[in-house]
Protein backbone atom coordinates (compact mmCIF):
# COMPACT_ATOMS: atom_id res chain seq x y z
CA UNK A 1 0.00 0.00 0.00
CA UNK A 2 1.61 3.25 -0.82
CA UNK A 3 1.24 6.45 1.45
CA UNK A 4 0.98 8.51 -1.29
CA UNK A 5 4.56 10.51 -1.50
CA UNK A 6 6.65 10.78 -4.56
CA UNK A 7 9.98 9.24 -4.20
CA UNK A 8 11.13 12.33 -5.97
CA UNK A 9 10.41 14.44 -3.02
CA UNK A 10 12.58 12.56 -0.44
CA UNK A 11 15.90 13.95 0.27
CA UNK A 12 18.84 11.14 -0.04
CA UNK A 13 20.55 12.91 3.12
CA UNK A 14 23.40 12.44 1.29
CA UNK A 15 23.07 8.58 1.28
CA UNK A 16 24.02 6.32 -1.60
CA UNK A 17 20.98 4.82 -3.13
CA UNK A 18 20.83 1.72 -4.82
CA UNK A 19 18.44 1.87 -7.88
CA UNK A 20 16.67 -1.17 -8.43
CA UNK A 21 18.80 -3.49 -5.95
CA UNK A 22 17.76 -7.11 -5.97
CA UNK A 23 17.09 -8.47 -2.45
CA UNK A 24 20.08 -10.96 -3.75
CA UNK A 25 22.08 -8.14 -2.91
CA UNK A 26 22.25 -8.38 0.74
CA UNK A 27 20.62 -11.62 1.23
CA UNK A 28 22.61 -13.86 3.93
CA UNK A 29 23.59 -17.20 2.31
CA UNK A 30 21.93 -19.38 5.35
CA UNK A 31 18.74 -17.27 5.00
CA UNK A 32 18.26 -18.88 1.17
CA UNK A 33 19.51 -22.04 2.21
CA UNK A 34 16.44 -22.59 5.34
CA UNK A 35 13.68 -20.81 2.89
CA UNK A 36 14.88 -23.74 0.07
CA UNK A 37 14.96 -26.21 2.90
CA UNK A 38 11.29 -25.18 3.89
CA UNK A 39 9.69 -25.14 0.50
CA UNK A 40 11.06 -28.81 0.44
CA UNK A 41 9.14 -29.82 3.92
CA UNK A 42 6.60 -32.06 3.23
CA UNK A 43 3.13 -30.57 4.20
CA UNK A 44 4.33 -26.99 3.84
CA UNK A 45 2.93 -26.32 0.95
CA UNK A 46 -0.52 -27.57 2.02
CA UNK A 47 -0.54 -25.37 5.00
CA UNK A 48 0.85 -22.54 2.69
CA UNK A 49 -2.28 -22.49 0.73
CA UNK A 50 -5.08 -23.17 3.37
CA UNK A 51 -3.93 -20.40 5.60
CA UNK A 52 -3.32 -17.93 2.71
CA UNK A 53 -6.98 -17.82 2.02
CA UNK A 54 -8.11 -18.45 5.95
CA UNK A 55 -5.76 -15.77 7.30
CA UNK A 56 -7.87 -12.95 7.92
CA UNK A 57 -5.23 -10.12 6.97
CA UNK A 58 -7.98 -7.45 6.56
CA UNK A 59 -9.03 -7.61 10.22
CA UNK A 60 -4.96 -7.51 10.95
CA UNK A 61 -5.10 -4.24 9.25
CA UNK A 62 -8.51 -2.98 10.88
CA UNK A 63 -6.73 -4.20 13.80
CA UNK A 64 -3.67 -1.80 13.69
CA UNK A 65 -5.16 0.91 12.45
CA UNK A 66 -7.95 1.13 15.13
CA UNK A 67 -5.70 0.19 18.12
CA UNK A 68 -2.51 1.68 17.29
CA UNK A 69 -1.18 4.98 15.61
CA UNK A 70 -0.41 5.50 11.52
CA UNK A 71 2.97 6.84 11.00
CA UNK A 72 2.19 9.81 8.58
CA UNK A 73 3.03 13.51 7.96
CA UNK A 74 1.06 14.44 11.20
CA UNK A 75 1.82 11.58 13.30
CA UNK A 76 5.60 10.10 14.53
CA UNK A 77 6.68 12.67 11.30
CA UNK A 78 10.94 11.71 12.33
CA UNK A 79 9.56 7.88 11.59
CA UNK A 80 7.56 8.72 8.07
CA UNK A 81 10.88 10.46 7.09
CA UNK A 82 13.32 7.58 7.99
CA UNK A 83 10.66 5.16 6.33
CA UNK A 84 10.76 7.03 2.98
CA UNK A 85 14.20 7.61 3.00
CA UNK A 86 14.54 3.82 3.85
CA UNK A 87 12.47 2.72 0.66
CA UNK A 88 13.67 5.56 -1.24
CA UNK A 89 17.27 4.09 -0.47
CA UNK A 90 16.72 0.33 -1.91
CA UNK A 91 14.14 1.79 -4.47
CA UNK A 92 10.96 0.32 -3.05
CA UNK A 93 8.56 0.92 -4.91
CA UNK A 94 5.54 1.33 -2.54
CA UNK A 95 6.02 2.54 1.11
CA UNK A 96 4.98 0.19 3.34
CA UNK A 97 2.41 1.44 6.23
CA UNK A 98 3.84 1.87 9.35
CA UNK A 99 1.69 1.66 12.98
CA UNK A 100 2.81 2.39 16.12
CA UNK A 101 2.23 -0.22 18.62
CA UNK A 102 2.06 0.50 22.35
CA UNK A 103 4.25 -2.28 24.58
CA UNK A 104 6.89 -1.78 26.26
CA UNK A 105 9.10 -4.62 24.83
CA UNK A 106 11.12 -3.54 22.32
CA UNK A 107 10.56 -5.19 19.28
CA UNK A 108 9.57 -4.12 15.19
CA UNK A 109 8.45 -6.54 12.70
CA UNK A 110 6.86 -6.83 8.99
CA UNK A 111 3.91 -8.85 8.25
CA UNK A 112 1.59 -9.13 5.80
CA UNK A 113 0.46 -11.63 3.01
CA UNK A 114 -1.31 -9.01 0.34
CA UNK A 115 1.09 -6.47 1.15
CA UNK A 116 3.52 -5.69 4.19
CA UNK A 117 2.92 -3.83 7.07
CA UNK A 118 5.53 -2.49 9.15
CA UNK A 119 5.01 -2.31 13.20
CA UNK A 120 7.36 -1.04 15.49
CA UNK A 121 6.64 -0.96 19.46
CA UNK A 122 6.88 2.18 21.77
CA UNK A 123 9.43 0.25 24.15
CA UNK A 124 11.74 0.09 20.73
CA UNK A 125 11.03 3.65 19.98
CA UNK A 126 12.22 4.99 23.42
CA UNK A 127 15.43 2.65 23.63
CA UNK A 128 16.91 3.63 19.90
CA UNK A 129 18.30 6.47 18.87
CA UNK A 130 17.98 8.34 15.36
CA UNK A 131 20.82 6.53 13.34
CA UNK A 132 20.02 3.46 15.52
CA UNK A 133 15.99 3.28 14.52
CA UNK A 134 17.13 4.66 10.98
CA UNK A 135 18.96 1.56 10.78
CA UNK A 136 15.74 -1.10 12.28
CA UNK A 137 13.27 1.21 9.73
CA UNK A 138 15.76 -0.32 6.60
CA UNK A 139 15.45 -3.56 8.16
CA UNK A 140 12.15 -3.45 8.07
CA UNK A 141 11.70 -2.22 4.82
CA UNK A 142 15.10 -5.25 3.52
CA UNK A 143 12.04 -7.71 5.07
CA UNK A 144 9.40 -6.33 3.00
CA UNK A 145 11.82 -6.23 -0.01
CA UNK A 146 13.03 -9.86 0.08
CA UNK A 147 9.00 -10.96 0.61
CA UNK A 148 9.52 -12.15 4.00
CA UNK A 149 6.04 -10.58 5.32
CA UNK A 150 4.71 -14.03 4.01
CA UNK A 151 6.19 -16.13 6.28
CA UNK A 152 6.52 -14.24 8.87
CA UNK A 153 2.49 -13.51 9.09
CA UNK A 154 2.44 -17.81 8.76
CA UNK A 155 4.50 -18.12 11.04
CA UNK A 156 2.58 -15.67 13.69
CA UNK A 157 -0.93 -17.43 12.90
CA UNK A 158 0.85 -21.01 13.58
CA UNK A 159 2.22 -20.32 16.62
CA UNK A 160 -0.15 -17.80 18.23
CA UNK A 161 -3.27 -19.94 16.22
CA UNK A 162 -2.34 -23.38 16.44
CA UNK A 163 -5.73 -24.88 18.21
CA UNK A 164 -7.45 -23.09 15.22
CA UNK A 165 -5.59 -24.29 12.39
CA UNK A 166 -5.57 -27.76 14.35
CA UNK A 167 -8.28 -29.20 11.60
CA UNK A 168 -5.37 -29.09 8.82
CA UNK A 169 -4.87 -33.13 8.26
CA UNK A 170 -1.52 -32.94 8.98
CA UNK A 171 -1.48 -33.74 12.49
CA UNK A 172 0.26 -31.79 15.25
CA UNK A 173 4.12 -33.07 14.93
CA UNK A 174 4.09 -32.06 10.86
CA UNK A 175 2.61 -28.79 12.09
CA UNK A 176 5.63 -28.24 14.81
CA UNK A 177 7.66 -29.84 12.45
CA UNK A 178 6.79 -26.33 10.43
CA UNK A 179 6.91 -24.49 13.05
CA UNK A 180 10.74 -25.80 13.70
CA UNK A 181 11.39 -25.05 9.65
CA UNK A 182 9.81 -21.54 9.85
CA UNK A 183 11.49 -20.32 13.32
CA UNK A 184 15.00 -21.41 12.12
CA UNK A 185 14.11 -19.75 8.73
CA UNK A 186 13.45 -16.44 10.52
CA UNK A 187 16.31 -16.28 12.17
CA UNK A 188 18.45 -16.40 9.67
CA UNK A 189 16.51 -13.88 7.37
CA UNK A 190 17.24 -11.38 10.37
CA UNK A 191 20.54 -11.83 9.58
CA UNK A 192 19.85 -10.77 5.99
CA UNK A 193 17.45 -7.64 7.33
CA UNK A 194 20.52 -6.89 9.22
CA UNK A 195 22.43 -6.08 6.29
CA UNK A 196 19.32 -4.41 4.75
CA UNK A 197 19.21 -1.84 7.72
CA UNK A 198 23.51 -1.58 7.11
CA UNK A 199 22.83 -0.41 3.45
CA UNK A 200 20.12 2.27 4.84
CA UNK A 201 21.62 3.52 7.97
CA UNK A 202 25.25 3.82 6.09
CA UNK A 203 26.69 3.64 9.45
CA UNK A 204 27.99 0.66 11.01
CA UNK A 205 28.13 1.88 14.37
CA UNK A 206 24.59 2.85 14.66
CA UNK A 207 23.42 -0.57 13.78
CA UNK A 208 25.88 -2.17 16.27
CA UNK A 209 24.81 0.32 18.59
CA UNK A 210 21.55 -0.97 18.23
CA UNK A 211 22.08 -4.45 18.46
CA UNK A 212 23.68 -3.50 22.03
CA UNK A 213 21.12 -1.72 23.32
CA UNK A 214 18.52 -4.61 22.81
CA UNK A 215 20.66 -6.49 24.56
CA UNK A 216 21.87 -4.39 27.67
CA UNK A 217 19.41 -1.49 27.62
CA UNK A 218 19.85 1.96 27.78
CA UNK A 219 23.81 1.88 29.45
CA UNK A 220 25.39 2.65 26.57
CA UNK A 221 28.27 3.90 28.40
CA UNK A 222 28.69 0.38 30.65
CA UNK A 223 29.05 -1.29 27.13
CA UNK A 224 31.89 -2.10 24.63
CA UNK A 225 31.80 -2.84 20.97
CA UNK A 226 34.68 -4.73 21.20
CA UNK A 227 34.26 -6.59 23.87
CA UNK A 228 30.62 -7.67 23.14
CA UNK A 229 31.88 -8.90 19.78
CA UNK A 230 34.38 -10.59 21.95
CA UNK A 231 31.14 -12.97 23.53
CA UNK A 232 29.94 -13.96 20.03
CA UNK A 233 33.36 -14.97 19.31
CA UNK A 234 33.78 -16.80 22.96
CA UNK A 235 29.89 -17.97 22.66
CA UNK A 236 30.38 -20.25 19.74
CA UNK A 237 33.57 -21.66 20.27
CA UNK A 238 33.26 -22.39 23.85
CA UNK A 239 32.96 -25.44 26.26
CA UNK A 240 32.50 -29.16 25.37
CA UNK A 241 29.55 -30.70 23.01
CA UNK A 242 27.12 -30.46 25.79
CA UNK A 243 27.38 -26.89 25.69
CA UNK A 244 27.09 -27.00 21.60
CA UNK A 245 24.12 -29.03 21.97
CA UNK A 246 22.37 -26.46 24.73
CA UNK A 247 22.92 -24.18 22.03
CA UNK A 248 21.04 -25.67 19.64
CA UNK A 249 17.98 -25.83 22.36
CA UNK A 250 18.20 -22.27 23.97
CA UNK A 251 17.91 -21.12 20.10
CA UNK A 252 14.66 -23.13 18.89
CA UNK A 253 12.30 -21.38 20.05
CA UNK A 254 13.64 -17.68 19.75
CA UNK A 255 12.26 -15.49 16.50
CA UNK A 256 15.61 -14.09 16.29
CA UNK A 257 19.46 -15.10 16.55
CA UNK A 258 21.02 -14.01 19.77
CA UNK A 259 22.30 -10.38 19.22
CA UNK A 260 26.05 -11.17 19.91
CA UNK A 261 25.87 -13.51 16.62
CA UNK A 262 24.03 -10.83 14.60
CA UNK A 263 26.78 -8.07 15.40
CA UNK A 264 29.37 -10.18 14.58
CA UNK A 265 27.68 -11.72 11.38
CA UNK A 266 27.18 -7.81 10.52
CA UNK A 267 30.21 -6.61 11.12
CA UNK A 268 32.08 -9.41 8.75
CA UNK A 269 29.89 -8.95 6.10
CA UNK A 270 30.13 -4.62 6.46
CA UNK A 271 34.15 -5.47 5.95
CA UNK A 272 33.72 -7.81 3.07
CA UNK A 273 33.96 -6.92 -0.48
CA UNK A 274 30.62 -7.85 -1.46
CA UNK A 275 29.18 -4.86 1.06
CA UNK A 276 32.01 -2.51 -1.00
CA UNK A 277 30.87 -3.39 -3.94
CA UNK A 278 27.41 -2.95 -3.52
CA UNK A 279 28.55 0.73 -1.99
CA UNK A 280 30.23 1.14 -5.46
CA UNK A 281 27.10 0.72 -7.42
CA UNK A 282 28.08 -3.31 -8.30
CA UNK A 283 24.96 -5.43 -7.35
CA UNK A 284 22.53 -7.74 -8.71
CA UNK A 285 19.11 -6.20 -9.61
CA UNK A 286 15.93 -6.80 -9.77
CA UNK A 287 15.27 -6.98 -13.24
CA UNK A 288 17.79 -9.70 -13.56
CA UNK A 289 16.37 -11.57 -10.86
CA UNK A 290 14.26 -13.72 -13.28
CA UNK A 291 16.95 -14.91 -14.83
CA UNK A 292 18.64 -16.34 -11.63
CA UNK A 293 19.99 -19.57 -11.16
CA UNK A 294 18.00 -21.48 -8.55
CA UNK A 295 20.63 -24.57 -8.74
CA UNK A 296 23.23 -21.68 -8.57
CA UNK A 297 21.67 -19.81 -5.52
CA UNK A 298 21.78 -23.20 -3.62
CA UNK A 299 25.04 -24.29 -4.36
CA UNK A 300 26.55 -20.87 -3.34
CA UNK A 301 24.06 -21.56 0.08
CA UNK A 302 25.70 -25.32 0.42
CA UNK A 303 29.15 -23.43 0.07
CA UNK A 304 28.18 -20.90 2.31
CA UNK A 305 27.87 -23.83 5.30
CA UNK A 306 30.30 -25.89 4.28
CA UNK A 307 32.85 -22.96 4.90
CA UNK A 308 31.20 -22.12 8.05
CA UNK A 309 31.46 -25.58 9.33
CA UNK A 310 35.03 -25.91 8.54
CA UNK A 311 36.00 -22.50 10.31
CA UNK A 312 33.86 -22.78 13.30
CA UNK A 313 35.40 -23.13 16.59
CA UNK A 314 32.46 -25.13 17.81
CA UNK A 315 32.88 -28.47 19.44
CA UNK A 316 30.19 -29.61 17.55
CA UNK A 317 30.74 -28.48 14.34
CA UNK A 318 34.38 -29.59 14.32
CA UNK A 319 33.70 -33.07 15.46
CA UNK A 320 31.01 -33.04 11.87
CA UNK A 321 34.13 -31.58 10.31
CA UNK A 322 36.08 -35.03 11.55
CA UNK A 323 33.44 -37.12 10.43
CA UNK A 324 33.10 -35.88 6.98
CA UNK A 325 37.31 -36.57 6.44
CA UNK A 326 37.25 -39.68 8.44
CA UNK A 327 39.76 -38.91 11.38
CA UNK A 328 39.85 -41.30 14.00
CA UNK A 329 38.95 -41.96 17.16
CA UNK A 330 35.73 -40.20 16.74
CA UNK A 331 34.16 -42.00 19.93
CA UNK A 332 36.92 -41.12 22.26
CA UNK A 333 36.51 -37.83 21.33
CA UNK A 334 32.90 -37.44 21.73
CA UNK A 335 33.15 -38.85 25.29
CA UNK A 336 35.96 -36.59 25.85
CA UNK A 337 34.01 -33.59 24.36
CA UNK A 338 30.99 -34.53 27.00
CA UNK A 339 33.31 -33.71 30.20
CA UNK A 340 35.63 -36.69 29.84
CA UNK A 341 34.09 -39.25 31.64
CA UNK A 342 35.47 -42.19 30.15
CA UNK A 343 36.40 -44.88 31.99
CA UNK A 344 40.26 -46.19 32.44
CA UNK A 345 41.55 -48.74 29.36
CA UNK A 346 42.39 -52.20 29.99
CA UNK A 347 45.57 -53.03 31.82
CA UNK A 348 46.76 -55.22 28.35
CA UNK A 349 44.90 -52.82 26.07
CA UNK A 350 47.87 -51.57 23.35
CA UNK A 351 49.05 -48.01 24.07
CA UNK A 352 48.65 -45.01 21.53
CA UNK A 353 51.95 -44.98 20.00
CA UNK A 354 52.28 -48.90 19.89
CA UNK A 355 51.94 -50.07 16.61
CA UNK A 356 50.56 -53.69 15.15
CA UNK A 357 52.16 -55.38 11.65
CA UNK A 358 49.24 -54.04 9.60
CA UNK A 359 49.73 -50.89 9.16
CA UNK A 360 47.68 -48.45 8.54
CA UNK A 361 45.39 -46.32 6.05
CA UNK A 362 46.21 -42.74 6.05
Amino acid sequence: MSDGHDHENVPSRQRRRFPGISSRAYEHPADRSALVALRKLSGFDTVFKALSGLLPERSLRLLFLSDSVRVSDQQFTHLNDMLRDACYILDLEKVPPMYVNQDPVPNAMCIGLDEPIIVVTTGLLELLDEEEMRAVVGHEVGHALSGHSVYRTILLFLTSLAVRVAWIPLGNIAIMAIVTALREWFRKSELSADRAGLLVGQDLQSSMRGLMKLAGGHHLHEMNVDAFLKQAEEYEAGGDLRDSVLKILNVLPRSHPFTTVRAAELKKWAESRDYQRIMDGHYPRRAEDKDTSVTDSFRESASHYATHVKSSKDPLMKLVTDIAGGAGDLGGRVRRGFGGFTSAPPKDAPRPDDTDDRGTDN
